[in-house]
C-alpha cells in the first residue's frame, strides 16, 4: 500500500473549514481507502450507497444525519444526488459538531444540484490514482505503463493489471455510466471510446469522429463531455493569444490514465509500447497528467497555431506563464519554431520534458527536465522566479 500523505494532509485542512468536503475522483482511484484512512483516528460514521442497508438507513436522511456527531463519511455520493439538499440544511446548523466528507465518481456538472445546493458551503479535492511523488521515480516506466489506478499499478502481475484495466472498461460501460441516469446503450459508447483512444493527444474534431460512427456533432460532444464528467478524459482548452496568426480554437483530447490507454490500444508490455505509433502520444498525455497533479492542477490549456508552432501545456502558476513541451526521446531537440512560439506567447520559462536523467539549459529561458524530476517540479519553478 501506498501512503497518500499530501491527500491526508489535504483533508485535514478541509475538514476544518469547511462543513461539507468533496473528495471527487474516478472510480477506483483510492477515494475510500484514502477516507477510511483519515478518519481512522476519527469519530466517524461511514455510509456506503452501493450498500443497499445504507440506502435504506438514508431513508429519510435529515433526521438520521442530523443526529450524528463527528465525522460522517458518504460514500458514492452521485447514487442520491438529492442528499446535496439535506446537506445544505445541516452545514447552516448553527454550533454544530458535525463534518461531512462526500466521496464521488462524478462531477459536479453530472451530479445535478450540488452546485446550486452547496455553494459557499463545500469544499473540492481532486483525486486521481498514484503520480510519480507518490510511486517512486524509479517507478516511472510501470506507472506509464500501468497507469495509476491502486490496483492496476499494485497488481502482482502485468497479465493481472491487464485484466483489471479490461474489466474495469467494461464495468464502467455496462453498470456506472446506467447509474448516473445516462442513458446510451454501451455497445454505441464502447466503440466511442476505441476511436478516441486513437484521437487521443490530438485537437478535437467532433464530425470526423461522428462521420465514422454514423452520428452527428452534438451527441459526439454530448459522448466526450460525460467521459470528461467522470475523469477519464481531459479536454484540454486552448490558450488564446493576441497575435497576428489564425489560432487553434478546439481542445485536445486525453485519456487522464494511460494504463487505460495502453489497454484500450491493445499494448500489454513496455516493447510493445515503445514500438506504438500512439508512443509519443501516450508520453505526452501521461507527463501532463504528472505536472497537474504534482502542481495540484493549477490553470491549465495548451497553444497551437494553424500556421505552425504549438505549446503542449501552459500553466499559470504564482503569477507567472510557464510552458511544457514533452518529448519521447534521449535527446530531445529544441526546434527554432518552439523557441519562437515561447517568444511569441512571453514565456517566463519553458520546458522540455524526456526520459532521460540529466537536466540542463538550452538557452536562459529553456531548460530540458528530465520526467523523474517533475516531483520536484515545484522546485524548478521556483528557482526560474
Amino acid at each position: 500500500m501506498i501512503f497518500r500523505k499530501k491527500y491526508l494532509n489535504r483533508l485535514e485542512v478541509a475538514v476544518a473549514r469547511a462543513p461539507v468536503t468533496a473528495l471527487i475522483g474516478p472510480r477506483q482511484a483510492g477515494k475510500t481507502t484514502l477516507a477510511l484512512q483519515f478518519s481512522n483516528n476519527l469519530m466517524s460514521t461511514l455510509f456506503d450507497l452501493e450498500s443497499d442497508s445504507a440506502v435504506r438507513a438514508l431513508e429519510n436522511p435529515e433526521l438520521i444525519l442530523g443526529s450524528l456527531s463527528g465525522l460522517v463519511v458518504i460514500d458514492e455520493i452521485q447514487r442520491m444526488p438529492e442528499l446535496f439538499s439535506v446537506l445544505r440544511i445541516l452545514a447552516d446548523r448553527d454550533h454544530s459538531n458535525t463534518s461531512f466528507l462526500v466521496l464521488g465518481s462524478a462531477s459536479p456538472s453530472i451530479i445535478k444540484g450540488v452546485s446550486e445546493s452547496l455553494a459557499g458551503r463545500i469544499e473540492f479535492i481532486d483525486i486521481t490514482g498514484f503520480n510519480l511523488q507518490e510511486s517512486g521515480f524509479q517507478q516511472l516506466n510501470n506507472l506509464w505503463l500501468r497507469g495509476g489506478f491502486p490496483r492496476s499499478f499494485l497488481a502482482i502481475s502485468k497479465d493481472d493489471s491487464i485484466v483489471w484495466r479490461k474489466n474495469f472498461l467494461r464495468t464502467f460501460l455496462e453498470r456506472d455510466i446506467p447509474q448516473l441516469g445516462i442513458r446510451i446503450p454501451a455497445l454505441v459508447l464502447e466503440r466511442f471510446w476505441y476511436m478516441l483512444a486513437h484521437w487521443h493527444g490530438q485537437v478535437w474534431n467532433a464530425s470526423e469522429l461522428g462521420r465514422s460512427l454514423g452520428l452527428g456533432d452534438k451527441t459526439m460532444r454530448n459522448y466526450l463531455d460525460i467521459l470528461t464528467g467522470v475523469f477519464l478524459i481531459r479536454q484540454l482548452q486552448p490558450w488564446y493569444a493576441n497575435i497576428k496568426k489564425r489560432q487553434v480554437k478546439a481542445p485536445k483530447i486525453y485519456f487522464r490514465d494511460s494504463g487505460l490507454l495502453h489497454a484500450l490500444l491493445n499494448i500489454q508490455d513496455d516493447l510493445e509500447l515503445y514500438r506504438h505509433p500512439k508512443v509519443g502520444a501516450s508520453w505526452e498525455g501521461f507527463i501532463i497528467e504528472q505536472i497537474l497533479s504534482c502542481l495540484d492542477y493549477p490553470p491549465a490549456w495548451f497553444w497551437s497555431a494553424h500556421s505552425g508552432g504549438e505549446i503542449d501545456l501552459l500553466i499559470d502558476y504564482n503569477g507567472y506563464r510557464f510552458g511544457f513541451e514533452m518529448k519521447y526521446s534521449e535527446s530531445p531537440k529544441v526546434p527554432a519554431t518552439l523557441r519562437k512560439s515561447a517568444t511569441l506567447l512571453e514565456l517566463d520559462h519553458l520546458f522540455v520534458i524526456y526520459p532521460g536523467t540529466r537536466n540542463y539549459p538550452i538557452t536562459e529561458r529553456i531548460t530540458v527536465l528530465p520526467a523523474v524530476e517533475i516531483g520536484t517540479l515545484q522546485n524548478h519553478l521556483n528557482t526560474v522566479n
